[in-house]
């Protein structure tokens, strides 16, 4: 009896998990979209759903050390509660900044705007949702592989950052119109950048999860 209640309440975690990963892909993709169109309405639907998302994580965290004090649950349960106490912190995060571009979309006002820059903005952005999308995947297979080839992807997102840095700073040195614009789009690539390097994170447990070893999947991340 109880190890089959275990399972359902071990399914039901992996379930919620993957409920608070669409979230927050969701959360990512409308943060840009309000940031591009301008949208101040839906750069405050990202803002204000950002509580939910939190109150998931905390539920998800209370969860899994209920199940760790109440199972004492061995080896591959206890791995899999670990990753996913781990990798929705990690989800977490990814809300935090997709809120950041948010509030940089409420901020914008009327300045000079740079359409080249967006479009690689939009693009980077479609990039990483498709990475936090693909993880989620991964993590429901607890797919080794996959994980390993998504977190190759990041190079890709490093090299959006480094165009749109590029190209940002070059435009305000040519025109001092744009510095406002400019700088937004250097944070808001920043932003991007870190959901990336949190999605390796994600990747790093999914291999975590399916080799209960700990492997750096990408050299140059940081907190």
């Amino acid at each position: 009896m109880l190890r089959s209640q275990f399972e359902e309440e071990l399914l039901n975690l992996h379930n919620q998990f993957y409920e608070m990963g669409m979230m927050v892909s969701n959360a990512v993709h409308k943060s840009v979209r309000a940031y591009i169109d301008h949208n101040k309405e839906l750069a405050q639907e990202v803002i204000d759903y950002d509580t939910e998302i939190n109150d998931m994580e905390v539920k998800l965290e209370k969860k899994s050390f209920e199940m760790i004090a109440l199972q004492q649950p061995v080896t591959t349960d206890l791995r899999m509660i670990i990753t996913v106490m781990k990798a929705s912190s990690d989800l977490e995060r990814m809300a935090d900044h997709a809120v950041s571009i948010a509030k940089s979309a409420i901020r914008l006002k009327g300045e000079t705007r740079i359409p080249e820059i967006e479009k690689e903005i939009s693009d980077m952005s479609d990039f990483v949702k498709k990475m936090v999308d693909n993880v989620l995947i991964a993590y429901v297979k607890t797919d080794e592989k996959d994980a390993r080839m998504i977190a190759t992807m990041d190079d890709t997102v490093n090299d959006y950052f480094n165009s749109i840095y590029k190209n940002s700073v070059r435009s305000m040195q040519e025109n001092p119109e744009t510095v406002i614009s400019g700088t937004d789009y250097l944070h808001v690539a920043t932003y991007l950048e870190r959901i990336g390097d949190y999605v390796t994170n994600i990747c790093e447990w999914i291999v975590y999860l399916a080799t209960g070893k700990i492997t750096e999947l990408n050299t140059n991340h940081d907190e």
